[in-house]
């Protein structure tokens, strides 16, 4: 049957792929290293440092999901194989949907795989610490933001990830100024990474009572979680420390009273904020935590350009400055301008898929970050 030639045919475009991948996962290396690390677990004095043997746990994990994943996708390839073999012999083509529905199947978990084989900065397996600033437009702006922060919430959720909003600013009239949320889970960082930089909205605005279009801007900043032991001197004139009321909904356990804290590090004018924990002193510990995370940063990159890029920082929130489009009116398109991936189902990126922008820009990346002329959309 023509149907069963074209999937022989399709099938085999990945033979070469599919090692190429088994090598970028490094799975040799890795079970050794599984071996390894199990006999380790064994000894009496694996557990005397948890917090070591927490991590060890923790690439444990890492590294038999990789091969365990990998042998899931061998294992999809020989069964259509054997399935297209089984349409030959019996000449049937009720097989032919079943297999058409693997071979999809199967080219979807190959393309999820050989992004995370993407996945290879330095902090890419790091959790996330992700900031939005509501920018040009005022109000509009602070809506921008709310409608950003549900879209990453969408997205954490159905990646599985944990949650936390660790400081939140309402807006004056609704909305949101500024929210800062950690998210945790596998490679958290390599993939949120991709939204660092300015977010355009274009719509009627709903708080515009002549119902003119409005443009508004929401920067977006992503940082690794750094963990705690990084070596940092902190010299204690070089900062500000400041309490404040906590506000906004960020949890239950957000505690109303000064107990919100804010940090100032005067010779890089970083700032950051923590209002989530249960005490003072824990937020202060949690600001601090965030604080030496990006100065470990900024010591470890060669120049400053670098150094700006995996902070996250961002130019002006505002024109000429966007890395994605969101157009409600007078048409529908979401485009982002790096990669010049877009799509026209808006609600379903505003609902948390944006999967395909974070595959396209690390592509994009991995490619060497070809120019795609001016950064400019309607």
């Amino acid at each position: 049957m023509v149907e069963l030639d074209q999937f022989k045919s399709i099938l085999g475009t990945f033979e070469k792929p599919l090692e190429e991948v088994r090598g970028s996962l490094d799975l040799v290396n890795k079970a050794q290293k599984v071996e390894e690390l199990e006999r380790r677990m064994e000894e009496p004095d694996f557990w005397d440092n948890p917090e070591k043997s927490q991590e060890s746990m923790k690439q444990l994990k890492y590294m038999k999901d990789d091969i365990q994943t990998y042998q899931n996708l061998k294992n999809q390839y020989e069964e259509i194989e054997l399935m297209i073999e089984m349409g030959y012999e019996e000449n049937d083509p009720a097989v032919i949907p079943e297999i058409q529905e693997m071979l999809d199947d199967f080219q979807k978990t190959f393309e999820d795989i050989r992004i995370r084989t993407l996945l290879s900065g330095e902090y890419d397996t790091n959790d996330a610490i992700v900031t939005l600033h509501a920018g040009a437009g005022g109000t509009e702006a602070c809506d921008w933001a709310s409608m950003l922060y549900r879209m990453y919430s969408r997205w954490v959720d159905k990646k599985g990830f944990a949650f936390e909003v660790i400081d939140y600013l309402d807006g004056d009239e609704a909305g949101i100024k500024s929210v800062t949320f950690e998210v945790r889970g596998e490679n958290a960082y390599g993939y949120l990474k991709s939204e660092k930089g300015v977010h355009r909205l274009v719509r009627i605005s709903p708080f515009n009572a002549a119902g003119k279009r409005q443009t508004s801007f929401v920067s977006c900043e992503v940082m690794p979680d750094i963990e705690t032991d990084v070596d940092i001197e902190i010299n204690p004139d070089d900062i500000r420390i400041d309490t404040y009321r906590s506000s906004g909904a960020g949890g239950q356990h957000i505690n109303k009273t000064s107990s919100a804290i804010r940090i100032t590090h005067f010779p890089t004018g970083i700032v950051v904020q923590c209002q989530n924990e249960r005490s003072q002193h824990q937020n202060k510990d949690k600001a601090m935590q965030m604080l030496k995370a990006k100065l470990y940063l900024l010591k470890q990159e060669e120049n400053a350009a670098k150094a700006s890029d995996i902070r996250g920082e961002v130019k002006e929130i505002g024109w000429g400055n966007q890395i994605r489009s969101y157009v409600l009116q007078p048409y529908k398109m979401v485009k982002d301008l790096r990669t010049g991936e877009e799509t026209g189902n808006t609600d379903s990126v505003l609902d948390g898929n944006i999967d395909p922008f974070i595959n396209s820009y690390l592509k994009w990346v991995s490619l060497g970050c070809p120019d795609r002329g001016e950064m400019t959309a309607d």
